[in-house]
């Protein structure tokens, strides 16, 4: 039988260190912020972290794993509710993914810094972290894809791709909050990620819709 106690405190130790590696990866960066740096900030020894993760790539794992998890099943849970009904439309399909990353990215749900790890992500050139978010997260991308290719028959599976990583871009753009328009004092962060997610759907909506661009280039 499992001692609970114990239990509540491997887990506190280990969400600490997943905490605190989450903040300093989104100020410093994954090669900037050294375990040194993680320990320190966590209030645990070396021994902790390699007990818990083995080594810092695994760390970085995890905090991928802790937010993208839940992100992925909430976003799998509202396309299994539209799949397959009866005039179902793209901006619904849109919808189910975009809409779960903004509330992500919510101060209150604690997503603020992993929205600027995630950013990170893009922009350094991790083998080994790219290879595992396509391993563990592709099939979600490919869920989507294969529904946009129902509803836009018109597009190559290759041209559907090229979209929506361009719409994950702006997506990820858009959870960074770092855009022109920001959210007004008077403004509730929930009614600012609302306006933000009825832009971006309908945004994405037209680029998706929008006809093949080898086949616009030829009827220039």
């Amino acid at each position: 039988m499992t001692n609970a106690p114990y239990a509540s405190r491997e887990r506190s130790t280990k969400e600490r260190i997943l905490g605190a590696a989450e903040a300093l990866f989104a100020t410093h960066g994954f090669a900037g912020a050294s375990l040194r740096q993680v320990t320190a900030a966590a209030r645990v020894n070396l021994a902790a972290v390699n007990y818990h993760f083995g080594s810092k790539d695994k760390l970085i794992e995890e905090v991928f794993r802790r937010r993208l998890d839940e992100l992925n099943s909430r976003r799998l849970a509202a396309l299994g509710k539209i799949v397959g009904q009866p005039g179902t439309r793209l901006e619904d399909v849109l919808d189910a993914y975009i809409r779960p990353a903004l509330d992500l990215s919510r101060t209150d749900g604690g997503g603020a810094a992993f929205v600027r790890v995630l950013a990170r992500a893009y922009a350094e050139h991790n083998e080994t972290l790219r290879r595992f978010l396509s391993d563990n997260y592709g099939h979600v991308l490919r869920q989507f894809a294969t529904e946009f290719g129902r509803l836009l028959p018109g597009l190559a599976k290759e041209e559907i791709y090229w979209r929506l990583d361009i719409v994950t871009g702006a997506l990820t753009y858009a959870m960074a909050d770092f855009g022109i328009i920001q959210r007004k004092n008077d403004v509730a962060e929930r009614d600012h990620r609302e306006a933000a997610a009825e832009h971006l759907i309908g945004f994405a909506a037209a680029g998706l819709r929008n006809p093949s661009v080898s086949n616009a280039t030829a009827t220039r």
